[in-house]
């Protein structure tokens, strides 16, 4: 759940704070003998500031990269640093919020109580404590939900409680693992406004996610695992001198003859939409600006997949 007890500074002062895992490797080694490699060679830097998305297939080593981050593990090989200080260290003296996969909590405790509990343990004197408590209860919006088990809580609805004690205190580094697992559509939606709220010049957020959407909405950059190995890390935005997308559904109002004509190889996609592929962005926006010119009347214009997607399938081997 929460970071570790401590105090809310970062333990190098008011220097900017990076993440930076260096050549990090973790083996694991059964009683047989047999070792596994979880992760080899991982090496990334964090900046301030940055909201950094983690993807990769199961089994790829992101719980593992976690661990070692949280310093629950210690890499085999490697550093994991926060602050230029070992990441348990850092984590000892100063907290790191966390919400973990699975949301464990248990059964028979009631949601505010469970709360109340997770902030004496994180460290909250008491003069903050309720404050603190209600603030999350609010902005999580748990306020019917404070005084019910959490056995009788929904899915979506102890999701939200894994999340309010995350945001207990203000950390510095936030690490969320599947945080829309089991939100509905509305909440969904309301995460991703909390996580701008939350983004800081001081503050770095990690999403670890299997919803390739939600982090190229949320991410500025995303760590591609695979096989325990970085494969590759993606910026989220379209960068113009770059072909990050070659297909597009079109929505068309109005024209069709005349978008036809001018795509030739279109292919329908139900009523009024088209799929074509192109070049590159400036052929797209170029053969729709001659159309749009011309009286052709385009509803809607959606990539048939996200950079983000697109160097997923590409970085770990599942083109289509």
């Amino acid at each position: 759940m929460d970071g570790l007890p401590g105090s809310s500074d970062t333990d190098g002062g008011a220097s900017p704070l990076v993440i930076e895992f260096r050549n990090v490797g973790k083996t694991y080694k059964s009683l047989l003998g047999i070792s596994v490699k979880a992760v080899e060679e991982f090496s990334l830097v964090v900046q301030p500031g940055e909201i950094l998305g983690i993807a990769g297939p199961n089994g790829a080593g992101k719980s593992t990269l976690i661990s070692m981050l949280l310093g629950y593990l210690r890499p085999t090989t490697g550093t994991v640093e926060i602050d230029g200080a070992p990441s348990r260290r850092f984590v000892e003296r100063n907290g790191i919020g966390y919400l973990s996969e699975l949301v464990a909590i248990p059964p028979r405790w009631r949601a505010e109580t469970a709360l109340v509990r997770y902030a004496t343990l994180a460290g909250i004197s008491d003069a903050e404590l309720q404050q603190r408590v209600g603030y999350v209860i609010e902005l999580l919006g748990l306020q019917e939900h404070r005084n019910k088990k959490v056995k009788a809580l929904s899915k979506g609805n102890l999701q939200r409680v894994g999340l309010a004690q995350a945001l207990l205190r203000e950390e510095k580094v936030l690490v969320l693992d599947e945080p829309t697992h089991g939100l509905d559509p509305v909440w969904t939606q309301r995460f991703r406004d909390i996580v701008g709220e939350l983004r800081r010049p001081d503050r770095t957020i990690l999403i670890a996610s299997h919803n390739l959407d939600e982090l190229q909405r949320l991410a500025d950059r995303v760590a591609i695992i695979d096989r325990g190995r970085l494969q590759r890390v993606v910026s989220t935005g379209y960068e113009s001198s770059v072909p990050t997308q070659t297909r597009f559904r079109i929505a068309i109002a109005a024209g069709h003859d005349q978008f036809r004509a001018a795509f030739p190889l279109a292919e329908e996609a139900g009523r009024d939409e088209y799929d074509v592929s192109v070049h590159s962005l400036q052929e797209l926006n170029s053969i729709l600006g001659d159309l749009i010119g011309s009286g052709v009347l385009i509803a809607g214009v959606v990539p048939e997949r996200s950079v983000l997607e697109q160097q997923f399938r590409e970085a770990v081997g599942e083109q289509s």
